[in-house]
C-alpha cells in the first residue's frame, strides 16, 4: 500500500523542521535559560497541536479515536521522557557545538531497537542492525574531540556534554517507543487521525506536567517563558509541526526505522551551524556524516 511509503517524507520533513526548532531553542536558551527554553516548545506548541487536530478531523472526515486510560498513560510517559531529553540536549548545546550535540543524540536508534523489542516486541533484522551500527560509527567519528585534552578543567568540559547528549538520546528513544505504543492503543479511526490525536494528548500531558512543576518549584522559569513571545511562538509552531510529522511516521512504521532515518538531521544541523553559529566542519566530521547517510540510506531501502 502506497500509504506506508509516506513515513519517509514525513520523517525527512520532521527532521528539517526539528533542526530549525532546535536552533531557535538554542537562541532562546541564551536569553531565558535552559529550563524556560525547554518549556517553550511544549506550552507554545499545544495550541498548534489542537489546531492540527481540528484541520485533520475536518479534511479527513475521520471520527475521533477511542482514547483508553492505557493510551493516555503511554503518552504521558513519552511526554515526560521527551521533556527530560530536551532539557539535557539544550544543556549540552550550551557547552558543545550545535552539530556535535545533535550527533550525540543520534545514538538514539541503537537504544530504540532494544526498547522496541522490550515494549513492542518488534524484532530488528541483521541488515537494519548493520545500518544502525554504521550510522553510530558515524556519530562516534563526528563526536571525537577536535583537540587533545589539556589542563585540569578540560576533561570535565568535554565529558559533561557527552553524558548529557547520550542520556538525552536514551530518553528520546523511550519517548519515541512510548509514543508509538500510545498511537497503537488509539482505536476506531484512521492512522492520520490517531497520530494527530496522539500529538494533542501528548502535548496536553506535557503542558500539564510543566505547569504543575513550575507553579510549585520553578515560577521564575515560567515567567521567562513569556518574555520573548515571538521567538517562543516560532519554536512552538516548529515543534508542533515536527511532532505532528514524527507521530505520522510512528503510525506508519517502526520507531527504529523513523529515528534511524532521522539521523540526516546532522546534515541539516551542519547547514544551520554554518549559517547561524559560524561553526566549521572537520574532515573526520565529514566522514562521520557519510557513514550516517549510508546507514540512513539502508534504512530507507529496508523500510520501502
Amino acid at each position: 500500500m502506497i500509504l506506508t511509503w509516506f513515513w519517509i517524507p514525513f520523517t525527512l520533513f520532521a527532521t528539517l523542521t526539528q533542526t530549525f526548532r532546535n536552533g531557535v531553542q538554542r537562541n532562546l536558551t541564551g536569553h531565558i535559560g535552559t529550563l524556560a527554553a525547554t518549556y517553550v516548545r511544549f506550552l507554545y506548541g499545544l495550541p498548534f497541536a489542537l489546531l492540527f487536530l481540528v484541520i485533520v478531523h475536518f479534511f479527513s472526515g475521520d471520527s475521533l479515536p477511542v482514547v483508553s486510560a492505557r493510551a493516555v498513560i503511554w503518552f504521558g510517559l513519552g511526554g515526560l521522557a521527551q521533556i527530560i531529553a530536551t532539557a539535557l540536549m539544550l544543556a549540552a548545546m550550551r557547552q558543545k557545538s550545535f552539530v556535535i550535540t545533535i550527533a550525540y543524540t543520534k545514538t538514539e536508534p541503537v537504544q530504540i531497537a532494544l526498547y522496541s523489542l522490550v515494549f513492542l516486541h518488534e524484532r530488528v533484522s541483521f541488515v537494519l542492525i548493520f545500518a544502525i551500527v554504521l550510522a553510530t560509527l558515524g556519530v562516534m567519528a563526528m563526536s571525537w574531540p577536535r583537540a587533545p585534552i589539556i589542563g585540569d578543567n578540560q576533561p570535565k568540559a568535554l565529558v559533561r556534554p557527552v553524558i548529557y547528549g547520550l542520556v538525552s538520546a536514551a530518553f528520546f528513544a523511550l519517548a519515541a517507543v512510548w509514543f508509538r505504543f500510545g498511537i497503537l492503543n488509539l482505536t476506531g479511526t484512521g492512522r492520520f487521525m490517531a497520530a494527530t490525536t496522539g500529538l494533542a494528548i501528548g502535548l496536553s500531558c506535557q503542558s500539564a506536567m510543566i505547569l504543575a512543576y513550575t507553579l510549585l518549584r520553578d515560577r521564575p522559569s515560567l515567567y521567562r517563558v513569556f518574555q520573548m513571545p515571538k521567538l517562543a511562538a516560532t519554536a512552538g509552531v516548529l515543534g508542533a509541526l515536527a511532532s505532528q510529522l514524527w507521530f505520522l511516521g510512528f503510525a506508519l512504521t517502526s520507531a527504529t526505522n523513523v529515528r534511524t532515518l532521522a539521523m540526516v538531521e546532522v546534515l541539516f544541523a551542519q547547514i544551520v551551524s554554518r549559517q547561524f553559529f559560524k561553526q566549521g566542519t572537520t574532515r573526520r566530521e565529514k566522514l562521520g556524516i557519510a557513514l550516517l547517510m549510508l546507514g540512513a540510506g539502508l534504512v530507507v531501502w529496508l523500510g520501502a
